[in-house]
């Protein structure tokens, strides 16, 4: 944006980011223009760290532009593009996380720390206190959702229109009839005082009782967003799977 600003005298807003990523740099690299952390490929897509850059034979393409070689390189990338962009887009499946859900469906998650986590949750924090639970829905870095039983939630007595308030994961603890939602945390998104009034207000519809849990990769992650954790509310930490950090309240991991 900064370049732009300089050589193309196009200026954007700064929180105007996210709208030129959607709708510039996501359509760049699907055509294959630019390359997403070539330094890094599993990075997640909320790390602060991610980048672009152009893809080399683009570069060299642009580079000969205003010379005799231009027109014959243009075609001869045009005409590889396409299985350019098909290569890319298997690299990346390669890398996703493959996981099986509760209900033996697989999926396969974005490569990145925060759906590692995901996947620790399901393998381990599941069986351990909510065992014979019910996915219901999953969220993924790369594309907001990677699996969602709406019919499902619906028989709850839940409708859900915006899925980006939705919790990284939502389990019906059916023998309790408990909605477990859960929020992952690398980098940030624990479940305060503001996230928990959005979630009551998002499912307070609910037949089913809600629990509020937070999953942090490790207790130095923990530490970081202790102060911020609402009472009544549940944290669980992956490197030490068989216990849960109870904040408060007249019951441990129950709704209220």
């Amino acid at each position: 944006m900064e370049f732009a600003a300089k050589y193309y005298k196009k200026k954007w807003a700064p929180n105007t980011r996210e709208t030129v990523r959607r709708f510039t740099l996501h359509q760049f690299e699907q055509a294959s223009l630019v390359v997403a952390n070539t330094d890094e490929p599993d990075r997640s897509t909320n790390s602060p760290l991610y980048c672009y850059q152009i893809e080399p034979l683009a570069l060299s393409v642009i580079r000969s532009f205003a010379t005799k070689e231009w027109e014959p390189a243009l075609r001869r990338y045009l005409a590889d593009t396409r299985t350019l962009a098909q290569r890319y887009a298997q690299v990346r499946d390669m890398r996703r996380i493959p996981l099986v859900l509760l209900n033996g469906k697989e999926i396969k998650l974005t490569p990145g720390k925060h759906n590692v986590l995901i996947g620790k949750i399901m393998t381990e924090f599941c069986p351990r206190f909510t065992p014979g639970a019910r996915p219901i829905y999953v969220g993924d870095t790369g594309k907001k959702w990677a699996y969602f039983d709406e019919e499902y939630l619906g028989k709850l007595g839940i409708s859900v229109e915006e899925h980006g308030k939705m919790p990284d994961l939502c389990i019906h603890y059916v023998h309790k009839n408990w909605l477990v939602l859960i929020e992952a945390v690398t980098s940030h998104g624990p479940v305060n005082p503001k996230r928990l009034a959005e979630l009551k207000k998002l499912f307070s519809a609910s037949k089913a009782g809600l629990v509020f849990v937070t999953a942090f990769p490790d207790r130095h992650t923990l530490l970081k967003y202790l102060q911020e954790i609402s009472w009544e509310t549940e944290v669980w930490v992956a490197e030490a799977p068989d216990h849960m950090i109870h904040f408060n309240g007249e019951r441990f991991l129950g709704p209220y």
